[in-house]
C-alpha cells in the first residue's frame, strides 16, 4: 500500500511516498481503506522527530508514519467488531506512536473502540476532522471541569480545533471567547463565541471582558506564557503542546493528551450524533493530493489555515 513518511526527522522535504505491507483487521479490529487523513500540528512534531519525548513517535523502522485521524469505508472486519460491516463509513482517531504509524496511509487497522460511523450527510473529508480533533476538544474541556456561566478564553479558535471547542464549550453553557481575526468572527459567532478578540488588542477587550481575568484557557495556538496572564487567580489553563512552566497565582496549568481518549467510542458516537443532529457543525476541509503532503506541511507550519488541510489518498 502507499503511504506518506518520512525516512528520516527534518522539514516537509523530508516527506515522500513509500510502499508498505497491508495492515489486516485482527480480533475488535476493522481494516479502512482511507479516503482522507487529516493534516494536523501534531503530525509536523511526528516528521520533524520533535515529538519523540513527547511520546508521539513509533519506535519502529523508518520510515515515521505521520497522521492521528481518518475517514474512508470498512473493507475488512475482524472478529468480534459487530458494529462495523464492510461497505460502512467510518471515521478513526489513530495514534502514530503505535507499530503500525499514523493515518497517512491507504489502510489503517484500528480497533473499533478508536472507531465511529461517519455521520449522515457529512462528506468523508470534513469527517476526517473529527475523531482527533473532537475528541481533544473534549478532553480539555473535561480536564478544565468549568461551570456553566464561565469563561473560556481559546486561542487558534478559527482552527479546527477551537471550532470544535467553541461547540462543545456553547453546548456545556459555558462563555468560550474567541481569540482570531476579524475576518473570521462572524463564522466563530455561529459556532458558539461569546466574544471574538484579534490578538492585536487582546489586553485591552479581554480586560473589559473579564476584570479579573478568564475562568480557564485551551490554548490551541500554543501562545503559552502571552496568555497566563489573563487567567484568573486559580484559574487553569489547558496546553495542547508540552510545556514545563511553573504557574504563578495558584493557576493549575493542565496537559491534554488525547491518547487519553483514544478508545471513547461513546465519546466519538457522541460527537457522530451531535453531527447528524446539526448541533455539532464539523470542520471545513480543503482536499491535498496525498503526494503533495510536504506543500501541505508548509502550509500549517507558515500558519492562517482555516478549518483542516485533509490529504485525499
Amino acid at each position: 500500500m502507499r503511504i506518506m513518511g518520512a525516512a528520516s526527522p527534518g522539514g516537509p522535504e523530508v516527506l515522500r511516498p513509500f510502499e508498505a505491507p497491508e495492515p489486516h483487521a485482527g480480533p475488535g479490529e476493522i481494516r479502512v481503506r482511507v479516503h482522507f487523513a487529516s493534516v494536523n500540528p501534531a503530525d509536523l512534531s511526528v516528521r520533524s522527530g520533535a515529538g519523540r519525548g513527547a511520546g508521539i513517535i513509533a519506535e519502529r523502522t523508518p520510515p515515521q508514519i505521520p497522521g492521528m485521524e481518518a475517514a474512508g469505508i470498512v473493507d475488512e472486519v475482524g472478529p468480534g467488531a459487530d458494529r462495523f460491516a464492510e461497505g460502512d463509513e467510518a471515521m478513526v482517531i489513530v495514534l502514530p506512536s503505535r507499530p503500525a504509524g499514523g493515518a497517512y496511509a491507504e489502510f489503517v487497522a484500528v480497533p473499533t473502540a478508536s472507531a465511529a460511523h461517519v455521520p449522515r450527510g457529512v462528506p468523508l473529508s470534513r469527517a476526517a476532522t473529527i475523531p482527533m480533533n473532537g475528541l481533544t476538544a473534549w478532553r480539555a474541556l473535561d480536564l478544565l471541569a468549568l461551570a456553566p456561566g464561565e469563561s473560556l478564553l481559546v486561542t487558534g479558535a478559527a482552527g479546527a480545533l477551537g471550532g470544535y471547542v467553541l461547540q462543545l464549550a456553547r453546548d456545556r453553557g459555558i462563555l468560550p471567547i474567541a481569540v482570531a481575526e476579524d475576518r473570521d468572527a462572524g463564522r466563530l459567532r455561529t459556532l458558539g463565541a461569546h466574544a471574538v478578540i484579534g490578538r492585536h488588542d487582546l489586553h485591552a477587550r479581554l480586560r473589559a471582558i473579564a476584570p479579573r481575568g478568564v475562568d480557564g484557557v485551551i490554548d490551541g495556538a500554543v501562545m503559552n506564557e502571552h496568555v497566563l496572564p489573563f487567567v484568573r487567580d486559580g484559574g487553569a489553563m489547558a496546553s495542547v503542546r508540552r510545556w514545563d512552566a511553573t504557574a504563578p497565582r495558584g493557576i493549575r496549568l493542565l496537559e491534554v493528551r488525547v491518547s487519553d481518549y483514544a478508545h471513547r467510542t461513546d465519546l466519538l458516537d457522541t460527537l457522530r450524533g451531535r453531527a447528524e443532529d446539526g448541533l455539532l457543525v464539523p470542520c471545513e476541509a480543503e482536499e491535498v493530493p496525498a503526494e503533495d503532503a510536504a506543500d501541505a506541511h508548509r502550509r500549517m507550519e507558515t500558519g492562517g489555515v482555516r478549518g483542516r488541510l485533509v490529504l485525499a489518498f
